[in-house]
């Protein structure tokens, strides 16, 4: 087109907006469920089962009343229950950070699960038969299921144990702090499982010897040491995935994890003076 005086009129263009881009697709928890491998999916299933079986004990417990404390009462399949289950569930997440092969820690993972639910099954049948679980050599079932808890509490702890020198062998992977929560978690951890594996070799010690009553009540120190130590594993690496969460800086996010391990590890060390004051 041109313009009267013979000059070729400029030509008129159009700013074209560039096409949006596409929102990122953000997978909701049925993607994030499916691609969770079979041996996890199978683990986390299994702890909601234990933990519902604790909390169904819970129930049984106000309706049926007894006691609380002591060797036969519904605190031990509730307690136990819960525990089981939640250190199940939280083992199975944070060893998805250690670097494991993924064979060694399906299989480890496999034993685990199939062993919190013997122990759990076996407190649970002892407590509807209304007989002490652990250290009962009253009969000869008795004595059978008190030994296959004690066995099951070997291997928890030797299958722990190698998933804790795994977290100190290699740097864990995760967001900033995880591999310090992780690690202070399995070193508490190791705690929990060296307080169950004094409560136990007393009680057996006191039962030999003709002292079964004294047995069943000579765990009662360790227990408050026991129980603070043994979910570290799942408050601090929750805690750290928590915080990559927020908007805080590294540097806050790093200190407010710091701050948590101190606080549990005067926790625990607190429990373990309790404990070696009334021992």
């Amino acid at each position: 087109m041109e313009s009267r005086s013979g000059t070729p009129a400029p030509a008129v263009t159009t700013a074209v907006a560039p096409p949006a881009r596409p929102s990122p697709v953000r997978p909701g928890w049925r993607g994030a469920w499916h691609g969770v491998r079979p041996t996890e999916r199978l683990c986390h299933v299994t702890g909601a089962v234990l933990v519902l079986s604790g909390l169904a004990h819970l129930v049984v417990f106000a309706l049926d009343g007894g006691p609380w404390d002591g060797p036969v009462s519904w605190r031990k399949p509730v307690t136990f229950g819960l525990s089981f289950g939640l250190t199940l569930i939280a083992i199975t997440w944070v060893t998805s950070y250690l670097r494991v092969g993924t064979r060694l820690r399906s299989a480890l993972l496999v034993v685990f699960a199939a062993d919190c639910v013997v122990e759990v099954g076996g407190i649970t049948l002892q407590a509807w038969r209304r007989v002490p679980s652990h250290l009962n050599m009253e009969t000869g079932f008795d004595t059978a299921v008190s030994m296959t808890l004690a066995v099951g509490g070997g291997v928890l702890v030797v299958l722990l144990t190698v998933f804790a020198v795994a977290s100190f062998q290699i740097r864990p992977t995760g967001p900033l702090g995880m591999p310090l929560a992780l690690r202070s978690g399995f070193a508490i951890l190791l705690v929990a499982l060296a307080s169950g594996a004094a409560m136990i070799a007393r009680g057996v010690v006191l039962t030999r010897t003709g002292h079964q009553e004294a047995a069943y009540h000579s765990t009662a120190p360790l227990k408050p040491l026991h129980g603070v130590s043994l979910h570290a594993v799942l408050v601090l690496p929750a805690l750290a995935w928590l915080l990559s969460h927020t908007p805080w800086s590294y540097r806050t996010r790093r200190q407010v994890i710091q701050a948590a391990v101190g606080c549990y590890a005067a926790a625990v060390l607190g429990a373990g003076v309790w404990a070696a004051l009334t021992w």
